[in-house]
């Protein structure tokens, strides 16, 4: 009887495994990138004809190969990478796996050129169908030449299943980005035919590289980050809340400076921005992370797209607090740019300190307003300690409301001017949150109960949500079929006015909107809704005292740039600004 089980040739075997590895010409593109990278080179060329169905070939000036690795590499399971099983866990190079060079070479017609710096002559190797055809003397620079002709030709069910060549273009160039992003410090070229479709310059700044692939305007929003903790590390650039926009974002996340997707991270990512972001925004993610040796696994996928984390739950916290700190900086804010229109807080020409620290520091109060404990908005009593310049020395801080709705205050590279109700949103989210995880917010028995009367819908999300109103300060009562009884409210400001910020709260909670849409839980769509109708409102006449308070206040909150909408709170306007235009 003949048996069922057989080998397979090492032909068709070869082809099984391109299968894994070779899914398109960008499959191809992006293992012969990462062995350039590997090889220590500093510029790596990509050309594609026909979408790389009729040729690809990438060239590198890196270390090259002598004429026994040249062959030896053709050969299955041949790496230089690792040389035991134990080497898998702490893998420091790109192309790592044995089978790419094998795999690819098995469904095409493969030439190499390559010359080690040790050697006077380089060496060419041909080979088609996996087979080696020839191997030859070659005149060449150090370095190493990859051209692949007629992928699939051999295994045509695998071609008719390739894209238009625009589509195949248009993934590998997709490909040499993200490699492009992860190593920056090095030049990278793609043309497709005679048309260049990639040419980065070598850079030792991310920001420099996006500008030179979406433009300088688009870096310009973008906000450095970066943690380390735990022997973590991770790095960055993140947009700022007011320029993302609810479009397809541009996105890069590498691990140990591998290119991979990893939607979890990218999620930590977007949670980080919660409450400074509207519902469906998308901003712009460039995330590096490094982690401690063995803490990865980056062997458990065939196109080596994925890794896995052994502590993921501890890397997507270091993720989102690093995106949420980078969030809480004065470069996260809005300045207001040479062209008039409002620009990145510090990613341009000069840097400026952290508004929290600069509060504490250059901002001071006015004669008189005193420099130890005072009342807030609130009634509560907080603490000012004295404010001294750069100098040093005590300087006034000059405030003013501009409109009824901006505050305009000096400090001492410019002015701020903040928008009075977004940064009264800012902060009563703030404090309301922090409410929610003591015993409450205060509130105040109204000397009347105030009868509202609601929709079907509103009085049950009353009913729902009356726990988590109550802690907010809010005691209602359901009063009849339709109408709800107000007993107590807060008191955030002396212009509050509770019964129409109690029906604009919950008609927005029952109605639902962007803005309770972006929230994670019942606590935060309260609070978020809360701060929105109960802040201080535009065309509120401030008093100095007040002016001076709210400022402080913002500047007390973890995120005091974004309001909960994603509104800037602040637009700065440097003083070297006010000089240009004044041709100083």
């Amino acid at each position: 009887m003949t048996g069922r089980i057989r080998v397979l040739s090492d032909s068709v075997a070869n082809q099984i495994a391109a299968g894994e590895v070779v899914e398109r010409p960008a499959s191809v593109v992006k293992e012969l990138v990462e062995n350039a990278l590997d090889a220590a080179c500093s510029q790596v060329e990509i050309l594609l004809e026909a979408g790389g169905r009729r040729r690809i070939r990438v060239a590198d000036d890196g270390v090259g190969m002598s004429r026994r690795d040249a062959v030896l590499a053709l050969e299955r399971h041949a790496t230089s990478k690792i040389a035991a099983a134990a080497d898998l866990t702490s893998v420091e190079t790109l192309g790592f796996r044995g089978e790419a060079l094998p795999s690819i070479a098995a469904v095409s017609r493969l030439i190499i050129d390559t010359r080690s710096a040790d050697e006077d002559t380089g060496t060419r190797v041909a080979a088609n169908g996996g087979m080696i055809a020839s191997v030859a003397d070659r005149a060449r620079t150090p370095g190493t030449t990859v051209e692949i002709r007629d992928l699939f030709f051999n295994a045509p069910a695998r071609a008719k299943f390739l894209k238009p060549s625009a589509t195949e273009v248009r993934v590998a160039a997709e490909a040499v980005t993200s490699l492009a992003l992860a190593n920056p410090g090095k030049r990278f070229s793609l043309r497709s035919g005679p048309r260049s479709l990639v040419d980065l310059p070598a850079t030792d700044d991310l920001r420099q590289r996006i500008a030179d692939l979406w433009g300088s305007e688009s870096a310009s929003t973008l906000v450095a980050l970066r943690l380390e903790a735990d022997g973590y590390l991770v790095s960055g650039l993140v947009q700022r809340p007011d320029a993302a926009v609810a479009s397809p974002r541009r996105s890069s996340l590498a691990v140990d400076g591998r290119p991979v997707k990893d939607p979890r991270l990218t999620l930590a990512a977007e949670r980080g921005y919660l409450t400074t972001i509207p519902a469906g925004v998308r901003p712009w993610i460039f995330l590096r992370v490094a982690v401690p040796s063995g803490e990865v696994d980056v062997n458990v996928h065939p196109a080596k797209a994925e890794v896995r984390f052994r502590d993921m739950t501890r890397v997507e916290e270091l993720v989102e607090t690093a995106v949420r700190g980078a969030l809480g900086t004065e470069e996260s804010s809005a300045t207001l740019a040479q062209d008039g229109r409002v620009g990145p807080g510090s990613a341009g020409r000069h840097r400026t300190p952290d508004l929290r620290s600069l509060a504490a520091s250059e901002v001071h109060a006015r004669p008189g307003a005193g420099a130890a404990v005072r009342d807030d908005l609130r009634g509560r009593r907080t603490y000012q300690g004295t404010l001294l310049a750069a100098s040093g020395a005590p300087r006034p801080v000059r405030m003013w409301q501009a409109l009824n709705t901006y505050i305009l205050a000096e400090v001492k590279d410019g002015i701020l001017v903040v928008d009075q109700h977004s940064a009264h949103e800012r902060v009563l989210f703030h404090r309301l949150m922090k409410a929610f995880r003591g015993s409450g917010e205060g509130s105040q028995r109204l000397l009347f109960p105030t009868r509202v009367t609601l929709t079907k819908a509103e009085l049950d999300q009353v009913v729902q949500v009356r726990g988590i109103l109550a802690k907010a300060g809010f005691d209602v009562d359901v009063f009849g079929p339709d109408e709800a009884l107000l007993r107590a409210a807060p008191n955030p400001h002396p212009y509050f006015d509770a019964e129409r910020a109690f029906r604009e709260m919950v008609a927005e909670l029952a109605a639902g909107s962007e803005l309770t849409r972006s929230a994670r839980n019942q606590h935060e769509r309260i609070a978020m809704t809360f701060a929105c109708k109960s802040a201080i409102r535009s065309g509120q006449p401030l008093s100095d005292r007040e002016m001076q308070e709210l400022f402080d206040q913002l500047f007390a909150t973890d995120l005091p740039h974004h309001d909960v909408h994603g509104r800037p709170t602040i637009i700065r306007l440097p003083a070297s600004e006010l000089a240009r235009r004044f041709g100083r």
